[in-house]
């Protein structure tokens, strides 16, 4: 093993989030730096600076990646998607309940086959670089075999990602549904097998209230306990008829969210999906107990679910953390761009408004914090692990000459984020590693 440093560096116009924009103003909250060089050592950021100062920390021997005209960001981070619902993005859209009978559950039922399962994966994670995406939380299926194939493909590319087996102990189908016993195992047994191994990390996974019983959740709630550091990850008040159904099972809970809340699923590290129709009551607890929301609006929009509304989230006692998620296979895009204009969509629909700090926040940094990853990814600061993506205000006729005409760093992302998509993402790098790079044909 050479005891040789590997180094890299690439140079751009590098732009990142160090703090909640929200909260701070951009100029604290923002690195901009029109010239940039972002040094890797052993795939970690070991220097971040104006490239005619910053150049001198990097010898000749050190290959420079040159990205002129592009911008150099933190990889995207999805903070809710279902890589085995892949298969079926498209899908003509119903309400949720009846998507999920129709579409979702024929679909998953697919994933005992695990050569299946490593088909579909190897294509989610092709489409994940391809979007610029570097670290997921993600549900699997109720099946094992789903959940390892998961795993090796993203051990296989290095990357940091979160992902766990589905529990369902009722109101499936019987070939998806398991036991709280069984499900106990299997979770242990996998968090066994990959939670902590290299990148990866592991979710404790109940789909949502209406398909695990009182004893699957306290015994999800038991794995958390016994795995402190594992994420807990589920859905919560997606849909009117979705809550009007959770309170006709748990009659003798407050709400939605206290079916959690009693169950001992909240708390630091656990990560609920959508959260449209939470009350505000119900989101000071979910700020009071540091649970984190993944904001989805590709697929609330596409289901007709609702609006989700930073106003009332913000409303909240204490501070929530957000990340987006392009909920593949009901959100209709991979790419965290496209979810950006729709999540700036739905807040301009509820009387709200969002500049790119904000977006490019949520996708990148906000995004990492929300799933517990913000310590590693998420931003361009020295220490953190070198994930990249690398965008092209060119990629398109429009988005150039639109990009001709930009005043501003804030300007440009926001047109990035209106009009871009896969084809913005000139390259992605997973730890200081060039995993992903467009074609020309790609471009076109």
């Amino acid at each position: 093993m050479s005891l040789v440093p590997h180094r890299i560096a690439l140079r751009g116009h590098v732009v990142s989030c160090r703090l909640d924009p929200r909260l701070f103003p951009s100029n604290e909250a923002v690195i901009d730096i029109d010239d940039g060089l972002v040094v890797v050592e052993d795939g970690v950021i070991a220097a971040v600076g104006p490239y005619d100062s910053t150049r001198l920390s990097v010898d000749s021997t050190t290959h420079v990646a040159h990205y002129p005209g592009s911008l150099i960001s933190p990889g995207f981070v999805d903070a809710h998607v279902h890589y085995a619902q892949t298969p079926m993005i498209a899908s003509h859209g119903t309400t949720l309940l009846d998507w999920l009978t129709r579409y979702t559950f024929p679909n998953e039922e697919r994933f005992s086959d695990v050569a299946y399962a490593r088909g579909v994966a190897k294509f989610f994670f092709d489409e994940l670089l391809r979007n610029g995406t570097t670290s997921v939380l993600a549900f699997c299926t109720v099946f094992r075999e789903s959940t390892d194939a998961f795993f090796e493909e993203a051990s296989r590319r290095n990357m940091r990602v979160i992902g766990g087996k589905v529990l369902m102990d009722r109101n499936a189908p019987p070939t998806l549904s398991d036991t709280v016993q069984s499900g106990y195992d299997d979770s242990k047994a996998l968090i066994e097998r990959w939670h902590g191994k290299g990148r990866l990390r592991y979710a404790i996974t109940p789909r949502f209230a209406p398909t695990s019983s009182e004893g699957q959740l306290r015994s999800a709630a038991t794995l958390w306990r016994e795995f402190p550091t594992c994420v807990v990850h589920s859905h919560v008040s997606e849909n009117l008829d979705e809550v009007n159904w959770v309170r006709t099972l748990f009659p003798h809970r407050s709400g939605y969210l206290d079916v959690y809340d009693d169950a001992g699923l909240l708390g630091r590290g656990s990560v609920l999906a959508h959260g449209v129709h939470l009350t505000s009551d119900e989101l000071d607890r979910v700020a009071e107990t540091s649970t984190s929301l993944a904001h989805c609006p590709t697929s609330n929009t596409f289901l007709g679910s609702g609006l989700f509304s930073f106003d009332r989230v913000n409303a909240a006692r204490q501070h929530i953390d957000v990340g987006l998620g392009t909920d593949i296979g009901a959100g209709t895009s991979f790419s965290l761009l496209a979810t950006m204009a729709e999540a700036y969509k739905v807040a301009a629909l509820t009387e709200s408004s969002m500049d790119a700090y904000e977006l490019f926040y949520l996708a990148t940094l906000g995004g990492a914090r929300a799933l517990g990853i913000g310590e590693f990814v998420g931003s361009l600061e020295v220490g953190k692990e070198a994930d990249f993506v690398v965008l092209d205000p060119r990629s398109s006729p429009l988005l150039a000459y639109r990009s001709e005409r930009v005043s501003s760093t804030e300007e440009q992302l926001f047109v990035l984020a209106m009009m871009g998509d896969y084809r913005s993402v000139a390259a992605t790098y997973i730890a200081g590693e060039l995993s992903y790079e467009r074609s020309v044909a790609s471009s076109e």
